[in-house]
């Protein structure tokens, strides 16, 4: 559990240059006590392995308000007896216990300091009950700028649900808010007005009907589970339920929406178990069986929350109803449902250790929106997807973000890293091993925190091809590549410019009409060429430009 984020940056970019306006000049950025605190693995975390929660929280719809505790369980790796947990402004925790005897603990902004009195030692398992309380943050526009979502239905009843991805689980209940070290199980219990229906991750273990007239909603997660994967949603809410027959057996799928909107969810909703078949043949088995695969209706766009993923794409196809790539393909299917479960693979089953590597999660859940489309409409209707979603790059700042500061890169992680990842599988250009990388990935991390760099060395290591610096290239500059090229005295020369140093990227072309591969390289090439057509096309599955140098 030592720290890994501090040096990845600076080993990945080892003998790799870029041009000065396409890197990130982190000189720039200025960042806090605060954001130390959040992003990194500070000694008052690295001591302790996470193991279990008991969340049990009181919602007040009419207050805005909510309270209770939350049990941690833990295992001491090395003695120490000052621990970090996190809850944010303007929430307060308002006492910590062990075995009964309260404990001291300080503010530091958004970081309790807890002074545990027992004597810590290595092995042993223990746990602290921390109790709190608030108001917690209202979400201004979730699930970007996230928090507590307080609507009402068209009925006039609660609609509530919660989204931190980026802001942090911390924002609205206390934990050890840090991605590496995701809890083994947990128990949710939420109290909710006896009218409504709460759902959160896992399967309902219980229903109470307290004296006051509320409902607590008991639900177990059964599998390893990243912190803003917690969620809870409240609602008057229908359910309806099937069971999909997949590759490890029957896996139970229940919708949660609101009454009036039944009819529409069960058309809309096919689309779920044919994410399902489509997203098991790319990327292996569901990985949260034990769980089960829940869609649930909220009042934002969606988030990929585990085993209970939200939904609010308003029951059009598309992105509320626009295609996102411009080519069509893109209104065949609900792009929440498809985006949204994809991350069930990439972000739930692999999660990133540090937001900084976000692209892991977006980068290929962007890119399951293509393999979906190919699974159903062909190769060519994938590649078109993806192809046509290049239009929404911006490239304003690098993919990857700082380390160790909670800091995610530029949004060009969605269009940008799928794109790039479509190119590796042309260079790799055996669609069965590309296969096997990306179900292989899902086995190999299976339930597992990573770093980029894992991610990276085994696309390596499981195709023979080193594309360091095609990583290099779209994940740390903001450039693209150009493929300079120009034809003289019978001779067609070119090579790699606007570029990392050494960019080394193989490329499909059409050399006067003849489909063949070039490997061009920083430094020129040129071949023999007596055809006096003097053409030549890039293939469009690169996102790369062209340039010819005249005579």
């Amino acid at each position: 559990m030592k720290n890994y984020f501090g040096s990845i940056l600076t080993a990945f970019l080892i003998g790799f240059t870029a041009n000065a306006q396409g890197l990130l000049n982190k000189s720039e950025t200025v960042f806090t006590h605060q954001d130390t605190l959040r992003g990194s693995i500070t000694k008052e975390r690295a001591w302790w392995d996470l193991k279990y929660y008991h969340l049990d929280v009181k919602v007040n719809p009419k207050e805005k308000s909510i309270s209770g505790s939350n049990t941690v369980r833990y295992t001491v790796l090395t003695e120490n007896n000052r621990m970090q947990i996190d809850l944010q402004e303007p929430m307060n925790i308002t006492k910590v216990t062990q075995n009964g005897k309260e404990l001291k603990f300080e503010r530091d902004g958004n970081a309790f300091f807890i002074t545990l009195n027992e004597k810590q030692k290595v092995g042993d398992t223990k746990e602290i009950v921390v109790s709190f309380n608030g108001k917690p943050k209202e979400a201004v526009r979730a699930p970007w700028d996230g928090g507590f979502s307080w609507k009402k239905d068209k009925n006039g009843k609660d609609f509530i649900a919660t989204s931190c991805q980026g802001l942090g689980a911390s924002v609205w209940w206390p934990c050890k808010d840090h991605m590496y070290d995701e809890v083994e199980n947990m128990l949710i219990s939420v109290n909710v007005p006896g009218d409504l229906t709460e759902v959160s991750n896992g399967r309902l273990q219980s229903v109470k009907k307290e004296k006051d007239g509320t409902k607590t909603f008991n639900w177990y997660v059964a599998n390893p589970i990243n912190n803003y994967g917690v969620n809870i949603n409240i609602g008057d809410y229908v359910n309806f339920s099937e069971v999909f027959k997949g590759e490890k057996g029957n896996l139970d799928c229940n919708y949660y929406v609101l009454r009036d909107n039944l009819a529409l969810a069960k058309e809309q909703f096919k689309d779920a178990p044919k994410m399902l078949k489509a997203f098991e043949n790319w990327f292996g088995p569901y990985p949260f069986y034990e769980d089960s695969y829940k869609l649930v209706e909220v009042p934002y766009l969606g988030m990929e929350h585990q085993s209970s993923v939200t939904y609010g794409n308003q029951y059009k196809n598309g992105y509320l109803g626009r295609d996102l790539s411009g080519t069509g393909w893109g209104l065949k299917f609900d792009f929440i449902i498809i985006h949204e479960s994809g991350h069930e693979w990439y972000a739930n089953n692999i999660t990133y250790k540090d937001i900084a590597d976000m692209w892991v999660h977006e980068s290929f859940t962007n890119y399951s929106e293509s393999l979906f489309v190919e699974y159903y409409y062909g190769k060519d209707a994938g590649a078109e997807y993806v192809i046509g979603c290049r239009k929404n790059i911006k490239n304003d700042t690098p993919i990857i973000g700082h380390y160790d500061v909670n800091n995610e890169g530029s949004g060009d992680m969605y269009p940008k890293g799928a794109t790039m990842l479509h190119m590796i599988r042309q260079v790799i250009n055996d669609d069965a091993k590309w296969k096997s990388i990306l179900r292989g990935m899902n086995k190999t991390f299976y339930h597992q925190t990573v770093t980029g760099k894992q991610i990276q060395d085994y696309i390596n290591e499981q195709s023979g091809i080193n594309f360091n610096r095609v990583f290099a290239q779209y994940l740390t500059t903001t450039q693209i590549p150009v493929f300079e090229y120009m034809f003289k005295n019978g001779t067609f020369g070119y090579h790699w410019t606007n570029c990392v140093s050494k960019f080394d990227m193989p490329v499909r072309v059409k050399l006067n009409g003849v489909e063949t591969w070039l490997k061009p390289t920083t430094e020129w090439q040129s071949v023999k060429t007596d055809n006096e057509d003097r053409k030549i096309e890039v293939d469009k599955d690169f996102y790369v430009t062209t340039s010819n140098i005249v005579e």
